[in-house]
């Protein structure tokens, strides 16, 4: 290795300088304290956990996405966090197992393999909020009410939420008594937009005219609302019908509490549907063409924990919430409204930067006579008049 080589960074992996460190933390915060203000509590697992624990109950995506190495304690594989949900589902169900409904919250980075997308990360910052113990819809809608608020928060505007429901999907293929193979298949082709390929599995297939049409009908349900009163015709199956009520149940207290928030339905959005059992969402933003969080619910992912409950959340970088931020935060200090205190030996001068501090002020002491405000970025600069320090613009 030469020596230029020395300081570069491997590929998708970064480091946040001055002023976007500040900035992300600034944002951090804002976000944690809108969730700790409805009532989720603050988690921090570890970013390394024997695999088993990692992977256990997800898709094998995430077993892609994750660092392995072994344990010199007990030789055991472990892996290196690429998703917190998991590790939250293992809380509610071990470390922290109380009766009724439980709120959690985190933010932490995380490690992938591969980045997700040529505008992502390797090494997102993970922040998110999860609901247990409650199955109804007030849980979705509440989560989702959460996720649109914590946008609002971080300064974006002109939201866009795509919601789907894995559980239309999933009524379809019970109902069609598939083979593992083809319903593979069929998943992977709807899921793909594969249009030609998918409608040549349900030929082949689908028995039955009627299951056959509502199979192809996936297809074109998406759109406002208006798709939901169309998706009625795949009602040959029963839980089809239960999982459009639930769908239009949460999308209209969604509008009536935010009719600034754009709705848009995919009835054949099948992301995660490994592990997601019902409402599947994801969150844009004007501007910005990759998802600023996403989410859904996932019932089953305790259960291999051994406390099935149901869960509800969504996940979100919060490194791609700070690039499509506004720059300047009511609530962040700007990096050039800093005050510049000479070196003193005057008692008062280092009240007077106290005070300022806990005023909230930015306040940079020199450290040699050759330190200047200039030099290290200052806006004003404390002054002696009349055996009083005081603050005067440069």
């Amino acid at each position: 290795m030469n020596q230029a080589d020395r300081w570069l960074l491997p590929d998708g992996i970064e480091e946040l300088l001055p002023p976007e460190a500040r900035q992300l933390e600034s944002l951090r915060r804002t976000t944690l304290d809108t969730f700790h203000h409805w009532g989720y509590e603050l988690v921090i697992p570890p970013q390394l956990e024997f695999l088993e624990s990692l992977l256990t109950g997800v898709g094998r995506d995430l077993e892609l996405q994750t660092f392995k190495v072994t344990d010199q304690l007990t030789g055991r594989m472990m892996g290196v966090s690429a998703d917190i949900t998991p590790q939250v589902a293992r809380i509610d169900a071990h470390s922290w197992p109380r009766e009724g409904v439980s709120r959690f919250s985190y933010c932490g980075p995380v490690l992938h393999t591969r980045a997700s997308s040529l505008l992502t990360s390797r090494t997102p910052m993970q922040i998110g909020a999860e609901i247990y113990g409650e199955a109804g819809p007030a849980a979705d809608i509440e989560v989702l009410s959460l996720l649109i608020e914590s946008l609002q928060e971080a300064g974006l505007t002109k939201i866009h939420l795509d919601l789907g429901h894995v559980g239309i999907y999933k009524a379809l293929v019970e109902a069609a008594n598939l083979s593992a193979p083809a319903a593979a298949g069929l998943f992977e082709t709807l899921n793909n937009k594969a249009v030609t390929e998918y409608e040549r599995l349900v030929e082949a297939h689908v028995e039955g005219a009627e299951l056959q049409s509502a199979f192809l009908k996936l297809l074109r349900l998406n759109g406002s609302l208006d798709i939901l009163e169309t998706a009625a015709s795949l009602q040959p199956v029963a839980d089809v019908k239960a999982s459009l009520d639930n769908l239009k149940q949460i999308c209209s207290a969604i509008l009536a509490r935010y009719p600034e928030v754009d709705i848009f339905l995919d009835l054949a959005e099948l992301r995660g549907f490994d592990y997601h059992t019902g409402i599947v969402f994801a969150a844009y933003v004007e501007g910005h063409g990759q998802a600023l969080a996403k989410g859904g619910r996932y019932d089953e992912t305790g259960a291999v924990f051994g406390r099935a409950r149901p869960a509800t959340g969504f996940s979100a970088d919060l490194r791609q919430w700070s690039k499509c931020a506004p720059d300047a935060r009511s609530n962040s200090i700007a990096i050039n409204d800093s005050i510049f205190a000479p070196v003193s030996a005057d008692a008062s001068l280092w009240q007077q930067v106290q005070t300022l501090r806990s005023e909230g002020k930015r306040v940079i002491c020199a450290l040699s006579s050759e330190d200047t405000a200039a030099a290290l970025g200052c806006t004003s600069e404390l002054v002696i008049k009349h055996d009083q320090w005081i603050v005067q613009p440069l």
